[in-house]
């Protein structure tokens, strides 16, 4: 693509994760003929609060793969930590809105000893117009729609398609909450369609399409398969793409956001598709090896040696 436009727009959620462990199991506490008025308490022993949301996380590898990016977002009044979090990372939140008396979207995480888990989401402020700040930048190279608040993804779409602006589609954990119309329109033209093998299966089983249809209504469909790594359809070809080695896995979450970061990355350096993939598939390898979505962190002299070693 050409990439005589430099900004890069990360649209999608900025949310707080506090994770939140207890030591012992909930089937323990939770009695299967009384789920119609359960009522129960767990004393958790550790919680942890960290930074993420599609966005957040995007961006922040992005940061660490030297690509500028401009994240689009709504926060409330408790954002401070994180806005300087990203700011110290070199992250553009100059155009993320704070709406004061709300707080920032927030994930409740409550995981028992067999991993299980038990989540709370507040999605934070809900408001569409703010979309209407894309019309004032200059310059888009390329955005990326990632989940968020639904009307706030189909209006940037509508947006993006207006102004001639290329976007990757990344409809993630929203795709249930999209008509089938309105799924239809937000893929149809979409420069990238993204998303793992179990989404793209529920796209597929949504719109009634069989695969070969789907490919055919953007310009490069992505479906990531975790360890077996990820494969690009475009121009009637697939592409293969192996997952790079990981060190150790500790901790997968966040693992497709940084597979985006370097997606982006690839696609504005005008890769070839089977590097794009690759240096996508390092990325979210790194993010992989370390407790939380933004802990993680490398050099591009690192990146390059890690990536030659992997690669071949």
């Amino acid at each position: 693509m050409k990439n005589n436009r430099q900004v890069v727009l990360v649209s999608g959620s900025i949310v707080f994760d506090r994770i939140m462990n207890f030591p012992g199991y909930f089937k323990d506490h939770i009695l299967p003929d009384k789920v119609h008025i359960l009522n129960v308490s767990f004393s958790l022993y550790r919680i942890q609060e960290s930074f993420g949301g599609t966005a957040g996380n995007i961006a922040y590898n992005l940061s660490l793969l030297k690509q500028p990016a401009k994240v689009l977002g709504l926060i409330g009044d408790d954002f401070t930590k994180y806005a300087s979090w990203l700011k110290k990372h070199k992250v553009d939140i100059s155009k993320v809105k704070k709406v004061k008396g709300e707080p920032t979207a927030s994930a409740y995480i409550m995981t028992d000893k067999s991993d299980n888990q038990i989540t709370g989401f507040y999605p934070g402020p809900l408001d569409a117009k703010y979309c209407q700040v894309v019309r004032n930048i200059k310059n888009i190279a390329l955005a990326i729609v990632s989940p968020d608040f639904k009307l706030r993804m189909l209006e940037y779409v509508k947006i993006y398609k207006e102004l001639g602006v290329p976007y990757i589609f990344d409809p993630g954990q929203q795709i249930t909450s999209f008509t089938v119309p309105e799924l239809r329109r937000v893929i149809k033209g979409a420069k990238v369609l993204i998303g793992n093998d179990y989404e793209i299966e529920l796209i597929l089983r949504k719109l009634k399409l069989k695969l070969k249809s789907l490919e055919k209504m953007v310009e490069i469909l992505i479906i990531t398969k975790g360890v077996k790594g990820s494969a690009i359809y475009s121009d009637n070809k697939k592409i293969r793409i192996p997952s790079a080695k990981v060190i150790n896995v500790t901790d997968p979450t966040g693992a497709g956001d940084a597979y985006r970061a370097g997606l982006i990355k690839g696609l504005l350096a005008n890769y070839p598709l089977a590097k794009v993939g690759r240096l996508a598939s390092l990325t979210g390898a790194y993010a992989v090896e370390k407790q939380g979505t933004q802990v993680h962190t490398f050099n591009l002299k690192e990146f390059n040696q890690r990536y030659k070693k992997n690669f071949k």
